[in-house]
Order: C-alpha cells, then sequence, then structure tokens
C-alpha cells in the first residue's frame, strides 16, 4: 500500500513537471510567429499559381506540412497534459495514468530536443561526406565503418539515404563517399557530427595484429536549392563541367555511358563529384545542389571571419579537428571530445546508437 502511495506521488509530481516544461517550450517555439507562418504558407499553397515554379511550391508544400505537423503535435501534447493534470487530483491513479504519463514524457523530450533546433536549415536533408585518412587500407576500412555507423543511424530514424558519389578502396574499405539523407532536421541533427573521426585498434590487415591508429574526415552540409539561396549566383560560365563513366553502383547502363559528372568551380576552385544516378540529367542537378551547399557555408566563414563562430561549421580537409575519439583496444571506449561523454558500447555505437551523443552536442551552448 505504501509503495502504491508513493508512486502515485510521483507520478503525480512528474506531471506537474511535466506542464512547467511544456510551458517553456511553447514560448521557446514562439507558436504565435509559428501559426502566422502556417498562415502565409496556406495562402501560397492555395495559389492557382504555385506550380509555375515546381521547385518553389514542393519547398512550400513540404514546409507546410511539417509545420502543420508539429503544430498538430504540440496541441495533442498540451490535450493530454491538462487531461493527466485534472486525473492527478484523484487519489489513486491507475496503470494507464501512469503509461500515458512516461508517453507523453517522451514526446515532450523530443520536442524539447527540436527547439534546439532553430538555426537557419536546420531542418533541411544533409549532405554526409565521409574521407579516409592517411594510412592506406586501414584508413579506408575505418572510413567504411564510420560510413556504416550513419546508414544504422538514419535507418534507425527512419530517413532515405541517396549516395551521391562512391570511391572504393582498393583492397577494402572506401576512400571517400558523399549521400544524402532525407529527413526532417537531418542537417541539424548531423552537422556536429562534422570533423575527424580517430580510431584505435588492433589491425585486421596484418598478421601480427598492431595497434593502429586510424583516422576519417566527416563533413556535413544542408541541401539547399537555388529557391534557399537566391542571393549566390552560379554563373555558366564560372562552371568546368567534365563527364565520364561512373564507377559506382546503378546498374549496367551506368557503366555504358558517360552519366557521372564532375562540376568545378572556376573562381573558387570547389571541385563537387555526382555519379550515382544512372542519368547524367539528375547527376547534374544534384552537382550543383552540392556545389550551392558548399559556396553558402564558404560565404558563411567569410562573414563570420572564423569558423568556430558557425555552428556546426564546414571543417576543411585537415587533421586538426578532432572531435571524437574510438577505442577498441587495449580497451573498449567511445568518447566525444567537446561533450565529454563516453560508453564501453562500441559495438553498439558503430552500429549506429549515437543519439545520446548527437543530442548532448545539440543542447551545447555556441
Amino acid at each position: 500500500m505504501q509503495d502504491r502511495i508513493t508512486t502515485d506521488y510521483r507520478l503525480k509530481t512528474t506531471v506537474e513537471s511535466i506542464a512547467t516544461r511544456l510551458e517553456k517550450l511553447k514560448s521557446a517555439l514562439n507558436l504565435p510567429e509559428k501559426r502566422k507562418k502556417l498562415e502565409i504558407l496556406q495562402g501560397e499553397v492555395s495559389s492557382p499559381n504555385l506550380w509555375d515554379d515546381p521547385q518553389k511550391a514542393r519547398k512550400a508544400t513540404q514546409e507546410l506540412s511539417a509545420l502543420k505537423k508539429d503544430l498538430q503535435e504540440i496541441e495533442d501534447i498540451t490535450e493530454t497534459v491538462e487531461t493527466l493534470k485534472g486525473l492527478a487530483k484523484e487519489e489513486a491513479l491507475t496503470d494507464d495514468f501512469e503509461k500515458e504519463t512516461r508517453k507523453v514524457e517522451k514526446d515532450l523530450q523530443l520536442f524539447e530536443l527540436i527547439s534546439f533546433l532553430s538555426d537557419q536549415y536546420d531542418e533541411k536533408n544533409a549532405i554526409v561526406s565521409i574521407h579516409a585518412g592517411q594510412g592506406g587500407t586501414e584508413a579506408m576500412d575505418w572510413a567504411n565503418m564510420i560510413l556504416r555507423m550513419y546508414l544504422r543511424f538514419c535507418e534507425r530514424r527512419g530517413w532515405k539515404t541517396v549516395t551521391l558519389d562512391y570511391s572504393a578502396g582498393e583492397e577494402a574499405g572506401v576512400k571517400s563517399v558523399t549521400f544524402k539523407v532525407e529527413g526532417q532536421y537531418a542537417y541539424g541533427y548531423l552537422k556536429n557530427e562534422a570533423g575527424t573521426h580517430r580510431l584505435v585498434r588492433q589491425s585486421p590487415f596484418n598478421a601480427d595484429n598492431l595497434r593502429q591508429t586510424s583516422f576519417a574526415l566527416v563533413e556535413v552540409l544542408p541541401e539547399l536549392s537555388e529557391v534557399d539561396l537566391p542571393d549566390i549566383k552560379i554563373s555558366e560560365e564560372d562552371l568546368d563541367w567534365q563527364f565520364f563513366r561512373a564507377s559506382s553502383q546503378g546498374g549496367q547502363n551506368v557503366q555504358k555511358v558517360s552519366t557521372a559528372v564532375r562540376l568545378t568551380h572556376k573562381p573558387t576552385g570547389i571541385v563537387v563529384t555526382a555519379q550515382s544516378e544512372r542519368f547524367q540529367e539528375q547527376n547534374r542537378k544534384n552537382a550543383l545542389n552540392l556545389l550551392r551547399s558548399k559556396l553558402w557555408i564558404r560565404e558563411k566563414e567569410v562573414q563570420q571571419k572564423t569558423k568556430k563562430e558557425l555552428k556546426g561549421e564546414y571543417r576543411p580537409a585537415s587533421w586538426g579537428t578532432q572531435i571524437r575519439s574510438y577505442v577498441l583496444h587495449p580497451y573498449k571506449m567511445v568518447k566525444d571530445l567537446r561533450t565529454d561523454m563516453e560508453t564501453s558500447n562500441t559495438e553498439g555505437f558503430l552500429d549506429g546508437e549515437i543519439d545520446e551523443f548527437i543530442e548532448a552536442n545539440l543542447k551545447l551552448k555556441p
């Protein structure tokens, strides 16, 4: 009997805490501003000329759908919390009350995390590139392990991934790979993964099983279209297009014609490659979007004067930006060098269970 009384008191206290947190969250999300934006988007979508510009139309409809979903979920949480507050006044609470309390607390935690994703373009798809560091086959195998980790993370979240460019290692692993992550807030979640990832382990590629240190560089960009960046002009005369036969997956047709694209932006020297699609035109589009994202991040760096002032900064291909250390020998430990978070569950981490580390970085003060 005493245990039940203690449990009921704890649940009532939890509901009070949830209600307080919810009010703070609603204030941080600025719901009146979101509803105003909803009205504007509804007006745009209802325009008879909406699809005169398909790209702009898709952007508006996607934003409208995401905003309606967020507002509806906040309303649902608010309604549930009000119901729980009423039921909490009763002397004895039911098992269903406890289940509903746990559920709404979990939903609230998700929205509290989203409140940290308020930077420009956080809601966009992400373009992730992984590059093997020095070290030959060891480093390329490590880059492939990092790739699998992110693909598993995305799979767990229900996000779609599309490979844009892939360069396989000679013996094992991958030299470099670029893939797109399609999902709401994908860039916001992944942007702090940019930097150098360091692995220490016994080498599986030599008979002596020597201890080996390997590095992989991760770059993360938002996927940006011309609609997102009207001020960034890309002139055709500034572009050098090269076409070649793709070496990545894509079926026999990819190998028969020059579908792959290498694009150089002459004024900046930025080079991007896209080769995963079966048709050259789609690879051209992917290359342009990737170039546009890199030009945006470059402009941001100039405006901020220092990369450290840009949250989720684009880090150049250097090895002085280590963010995380993965040790598999002589002990097992993954440690984030920014939050000091660590775990000995290296197997689970490399299988994509990286949510806690990502969330901890989101909550860091800029």
